[in-house]
């Protein structure tokens, strides 16, 4: 019958889609190139008057072939994208963008650029507003573009010098590959959302030409807006200008505070540690304890000799003091039902020790005052560090040894 026939269709189709599927997982790309033939074939057989929207089937499966296929070339790919475009009006905008990302990863730049150019010029009656997203995307990316063009000419200028400045056609072109990617990049970066890659642009451009208040506008916009995504780069592009050109402490910390809320094991920590231990404010030497305990919860930061230095020395400070012992202990105790199995085992100890003498040091005076003289980390560091005769290591036993009673009085 002819339900019968639809439901046989529908069920071959959708085993061979599986098919497909299952051979690009795999990574078997002939295999899937002759399965997605045949889904093809089948598609075009197909009388039946359900919309099923196969094109993006075709399009998303078939440049991944493509990419990966080893008799690939750039004229087959181009040739398939070309027929994309014109599958489906709704999605022009977007295969139009993922050809020019091929290109550029292909090194393509020129051929990439004029993709976009042609999409730009792209017009089809309530599409046209409909995509309007998509078509400022594709403005933004040829912005970058011009950015790379302007940049290349940049150099250019600079590795000449002074004479290289005197050369008008030059530095005209400069200035005008500079105009179309601000006003492009500027463009975008109105809209929330995640701009990395155009707000280091335009920053850039910015910079360069002396206007640094509007860099620094466009930066805390970036950073401080509500309206934009939750996005730990921000701060870091916000922090890196600041810090560039010399701003006051207060501005540095209050950056990377926000960046250690959202962000704790960010590599920046260390420098954010560091700012706050020199601060002459009790308040900030003990957010800067909290900080490099955080940061250290992560599995990342188990052998970094910059971070446990920076513990140890901060412990250290607060131990012979003999202040502030509850800065330790507060940190201490949402910690040392774990720390122990995850930082300070024996294997830890030996597998330090082997690989880096100044980690195991570090670890070694940490371990020795969180967890006392008989910590295995601490009995096997400083019991090889002795045997090899290194002094450090006599010292940092002699002093563990001296303040044991510290270990007592924050364990409890």
């Amino acid at each position: 019958s002819s339900h019968e026939h639809k439901l046989n269709f529908k069920k071959s189709k959708e085993l061979c889609l599986s098919y497909i599927q299952d051979a690009v997982l795999q990574k078997q790309w002939k295999r899937a190139a002759e399965f997605l033939t045949f889904y093809i074939e089948s598609l075009e057989k197909d009388f039946s008057r359900e919309y099923v929207g196969p094109s993006e089937i075709i399009w998303r499966i078939g440049t991944e072939i493509l990419c990966h296929h080893s008799r690939s070339s750039m004229k087959e790919f181009n040739s398939f994208i070309e027929q994309m475009k014109t599958l489906r009006v709704k999605r022009y905008l977007k295969v139009c963008l993922e050809h020019a990302f091929h290109l550029l990863c292909n090194g393509l730049i020129d051929e990439a650029y004029e993709n976009l150019s042609v999409a730009e010029s792209w017009r089809f009656g309530e599409q046209t507003v409909i995509q309007d997203k998509e078509m400022k995307l594709i403005r933004a990316y040829r912005g970058v573009l011009d950015y790379y063009s302007w940049s290349k000419q940049k150099n250019v200028l600079m590795e000449r010098g002074q004479d290289g400045f005197e050369d008008l056609s030059v530095e005209q072109e400069m200035h005008s590959c500079f105009r179309k990617a601000a006003v492009n990049l500027k463009e975008i970066i109105k809209i929330p959302g995640v701009w990395d890659l155009f707000v280091k642009c335009y920053v850039d451009l910015l910079e360069f030409y002396g206007d640094h208040d509007e860099a620094r506008q466009v930066l805390n916009e970036y950073a401080y807006n509500s309206k934009f995504p939750a996005n730990p780069n921000a701060h870091v592009y916000l922090y890196e200008f600041l810090k560039r050109h010399g701003e006051s402490k207060k501005s540095l910390i209050s950056a990377l505070k926000i960046l250690h809320d959202t962000v704790p094991s960010h590599e920046l920590m260390i420098e954010f540690n560091t700012m706050l231990q020199k601060s002459k404010k009790r308040k900030k030497r003990r957010l800067g304890l909290k900080v490099i305990f955080a940061a250290l919860d992560y599995a990342g930061w188990k052998e970094n000799v910059k971070a446990w230095s920076c513990l140890a020395r901060q412990v250290k400070q607060i131990v012979i003091s003999e202040k502030r012992l509850y800065w330790i202990k507060q940190e201490w105790n949402s910690r040392k039902d774990w720390w122990p199995a995850f930082h300070f085992s024996r294997y830890l100890a030996k597998k330090n020790w082997q690989e880096n003498e100044s980690l195991s040091h570090e670890k070694a005076l940490v371990a020795g005052i969180l967890l006392g003289k008989d910590c295995k980390y601490f009995k096997y560091v400083s019991h090889q560090g002795c045997k090899a005769q290194v002094k450090r290591f006599r010292i940092l036993k002699k002093f563990v040894n001296k303040h044991n009673p510290v270990y007592l009085r924050i364990s409890r």
